[in-house]
């Protein structure tokens, strides 16, 4: 592909408006209030909102952590996680680990579906195991698409996965509406689901149809699918307007649980900011005293603790103690578990350890080793010891026209389908973020960090190099890059992909035939479905 920038566009500038972050037909009302909408058409005017909000870290925080980043993480487009370091940590040391992402096939793959693309493969090119699914009872129930519409789209979807480097013979392809393993799993997660939780998350009300609560907990069932044989650490690459749904999924895999492990003091129960003041008192009295009385550390609490609620609570329970000794154990609580799990939990435990009715409290393991022994006991007995599913989430790519980039306006994507001269067109009339003149180019620089052709170079164009990608950033800033030019190289490498991904979507048409995967469903839709 070539990156030499057209000498006679050198002294162009682009004759369209700067990208300015405007709303398009696609762009949720109210983005400030940051509104995760799975169906809708979330847009987030700013990222550091999310790790606030809603408790999404950082993913430059646990960059460091992991083996041989791929270049959507090095450059932050894959902007925050939860809960990723256990699966960083499994790639690292060649331990157990899996990537699951779907798609719901409501029209063509664009480029902005090939960031999800291009993070599975490259969690299976380092080592885990890759499931890439098709979610066909969720466009059916949620958007109302035909079983004939989801099954051309289908097709299109996963050829671009497997032209992308999509290893079928060490991964998984697959439909929601015909996996049974998904569909029995779903059953059983759906008796850990309430339906407020389904107003409270998704505002679902009586007008919602049964099928579309459904295809929610299949979801939930994908989301864990990976773990069916053995729990492992589980990653789900998405947008962040899919953060509901990893929400719910922790939250019912823990339901899903037979044991709950927490850490503790006493014989009673504390909230984790109790728990704090509990392990203040203990540590601040334990040198002066062979065994610290609980009422020892209600005394201490109320003379070195500023008063609040929390610390009134936690000399409450205290009092109530009374001489029970304070000392810190790992507690096992009985969430689902059968009397023959429970009592082999028992006998597990090593060393001391005390029973109570609901709950077995030990004296002499970590945390870490009580998780562990936990989840062997619950596989064991025929549960499943789910590991909380880890995401990662990606920027939302920019429309071409500005706003975010939609399906169901054109112009303002590319499809991975489009014809190449197609793409090279719509790049060649992007929005972008230069100046109004090519002198003020020159003397202020343009503003690439708003500009929707730069981000085709940093999330596609300049692939894996980071030195092209960083150095057309510069020239744009620095007011050496002309948006005439910019434009017309970025349309020619644009052009070049496709032609490269259509040939290789081309060679895999044989590939896919040859899959146990069914493309044709045989489903018939129901007036009214999906509404």
């Amino acid at each position: 592909m070539t990156r030499d920038t057209p000498e006679d566009a050198e002294d162009t500038q682009d004759d369209h408006p700067v990208a300015d972050g405007g709303s398009d037909a696609d762009t949720a009302a109210g983005a400030d209030d940051v509104a995760l909408d799975p169906w809708g058409s979330s847009t987030v005017s700013d990222y550091r909102k999310l790790f606030d909000e809603f408790g999404i870290e950082a993913f430059d925080e646990a960059l460091d952590e992991v083996p041989n980043p791929h270049y959507l993480m090095r450059r932050g487009v894959i902007f925050g996680h939860r809960d990723y370091r256990p699966v960083a940590r499994a790639l690292r040391e060649g331990e157990d680990a899996a990537v699951l992402s779907g798609f719901m096939p409501t029209g063509d793959p664009h480029i902005g579906h090939k960031l999800v693309f291009d993070e599975i493969i490259w969690h299976q090119q380092e080592g885990a195991d890759a499931y890439g699914l098709i979610a066909d009872l969720e466009a059916h129930s949620a958007r109302g698409l035909s079983w004939d519409e989801i099954d051309e789209h289908a097709r299109d979807y996963l050829l671009s996965l497997l032209a992308l480097g999509f290893d079928p013979e060490e991964g998984e392809l697959y439909r929601q509406s015909t996996n049974r393993e998904v569909q029995d799993l779903a059953f059983e997660l759906g008796s850990n689901a309430r339906f407020a939780e389904f107003e409270g998350i998704y505002g679902f009300d009586g007008e919602t149809s049964v099928s579309h609560m459904q295809s929610v907990v299949t979801q939930m069932a994908d989301i864990l699918y990976p773990q069916l044989e053995e729990p492992k650490p589980t990653v789900i690459p998405v947008g962040p307007d899919q953060d509901p749904h990893m929400r719910l999924a922790r939250d019912v895999a823990a339901r899903m649980r037979y044991f709950k492990v927490t850490e503790a003091y006493a014989s009673f129960e504390a909230d984790a900011a109790e728990r704090d003041h509990l392990a203040a008192a203990y540590a601040a009295l334990e040198d002066d005293s062979d065994t610290v009385r609980c009422e020892d550390a209600a005394d201490w609490l109320d003379a070195e603790m500023a008063p609040d609620a929390v610390r009134d609570a936690a000399i409450e329970k205290l009092r109530a103690a009374g001489k029970e000794p304070l000392r810190p154990r790992v507690r096992f609580l009985d969430r689902n578990a059968t009397d023959e799990a429970f009592d082999a939990l028992i006998d597990a435990v090593p060393g001391e350890k005390r029973r109570y009715d609901e709950h077995i409290d030990a004296f002499e393991m970590d945390r870490e080793a009580a998780e562990e022994l936990a989840r062997e006991v619950e596989v064991d007995h025929g549960g499943y010891g789910f590991l909380p599913p880890s995401s990662i989430y990606h920027r939302f790519m920019t429309g071409l026209t500005g706003g975010k980039m939609s399906s169901s306006i054109p112009a303002s994507h590319i499809s991975l389908l489009d014809d190449p001269e197609d793409g090279y067109d719509k790049v060649k009339s992007a929005t972008t973020g230069g100046r109004e003149t090519a002198e003020k180019q020159r003397e202020l620089g343009g503003k690439a960090d708003e500009c929707p052709v730069y981000e085709l170079y940093a999330y596609l164009l300049a692939g894996d190099d980071d030195e092209f990608a960083t150095e057309v950033y510069e020239e744009c800033v620095g007011g050496e890059r002309l948006c005439g030019g910019c434009k017309e190289q970025a349309a020619e490498l644009m052009r070049d992909f496709l032609e490269d991904h259509q040939e290789k979507r081309a060679e895999m048409e044989a590939v896919l035939d040859d899959l146990d995967i069914d493309l044709d469903s045989d489903r018939r839709g129901v007036p009214g479905d999906g509404h």
